[in-house]
């Protein structure tokens, strides 16, 4: 567990670099935030498809009369880069930049390889016209930010440190509560040790205040990755907890999308979803198929995250 003493007191208020407005907003969509400048500005990460048309008119309403210039993308997950599309149409001389791991897949445009078609997802394709190549800074706005790799929750995610003023823009590496499922475990991959040296990193950078992927900013940054170790040193004691809780993040975010359900419809779209069957197959083998994912449902009941009316299955 890494010792850097971290500068920001737990009362201490957010301070971003001005110009900086962060749209908080929720689950379904990543976080946006806008980075004006005095002639241009720029937006990271677009949040989900189906909310691309209030993703265009926050961000619009945020750029106070100025040109988009910038989209820049943390990573490509769809809650993250779903709004692009709608965004390059609404400003089209906008760059946009992701990083480098799967612009190759942006490109040629491979859904699978995305993750898109593995999470049972969607995401409209979208232009790449450059990179966030870790080492590097990307001028947002009026400032200049640090790029740095952030491999653990996506093996290609970068995370996005503003120096002045000690800001970190870190997407799903570091939440308040913890951080994004580690998907690359999903897939077979070893990846837990690749989350510790994120948290590493992030310590070794000292923020003062963290623009999480989702939820509100924050500036207690100790207390933060001390609940990020403990989560992911109960995920290395037992993959199988990791496991059950991507699952689960997986059928509560379709669920956020749809709202409302038939259960039939959610049992059919998780039967063709490769990544329960993946997950099944890895942790949960000895159990049918069917009962796991009606146990899954019932779950989410259970601690409130879903209701269930008869067949149908709400968002709660």
């Amino acid at each position: 567990m890494p010792s850097v003493p971290l500068p920001a007191p737990s009362s201490a208020p957010p301070i971003l670099p001005p110009g900086t407005t962060v749209l908080e907003r929720g689950w379904l969509s990543a976080n946006n935030i806008v980075c004006v400048g005095e002639d241009a500005a720029a937006v990271v990460d677009t949040g989900y498809c189906t909310h691309a048309a209030q993703t265009v008119a926050l961000v619009g309403a945020a750029l106070q009369d100025r040109p988009l210039a910038l989209i820049a993308n943390t990573h490509l997950h769809s809650d993250h880069c779903g709004g692009n599309a709608a965004l390059q149409q609404a400003w089209p001389a906008a760059r946009t930049l992701v990083p480098p791991g799967q612009a190759a897949h942006v490109r040629d445009w491979d859904p699978q390889a995305l993750s898109y078609t593995p999470t049972g997802q969607e995401c409209p394709p979208f232009r790449l016209d450059g990179l966030l190549e870790p080492g590097r800074t990307v001028r947002l706005g009026a400032h200049d930010w640090q790029i740095h790799a952030a491999p653990g929750h996506d093996t290609h995610s970068v995370v996005l440190f503003e120096p002045r003023c000690r800001v970190l823009l870190s997407a799903d590496a570091l939440w308040q509560n913890g951080f994004g499922v580690v998907f690359p475990e999903l897939e077979g991959t070893h990846a837990f040790a690749d989350v510790a040296a994120t948290l590493d990193l992030i310590a070794g950078l000292a923020p003062r205040t963290i623009v999480p992927g989702h939820g509100a900013v924050f500036t207690d940054v100790d207390a933060a990755l001390d609940t990020a170790w403990r989560r992911l040193d109960g995920f290395v004691r037992d993959p199988a907890r990791h496991a059950l809780y991507a699952a689960k993040v997986l059928l509560k975010y379709k669920l956020l999308e749809w709202q409302s359900v038939p259960l039939a419809r959610l049992h059919a779209w998780a039967d063709a979803t490769p990544y329960f069957g993946q997950l099944h197959a890895g942790h949960f083998a000895d159990q049918p198929r069917a009962a796991w994912q009606q146990a899954l449902v019932q779950e989410l009941v259970r601690s409130g995250a879903a209701r269930r009316e008869g067949e149908t299955l709400h968002n709660a």
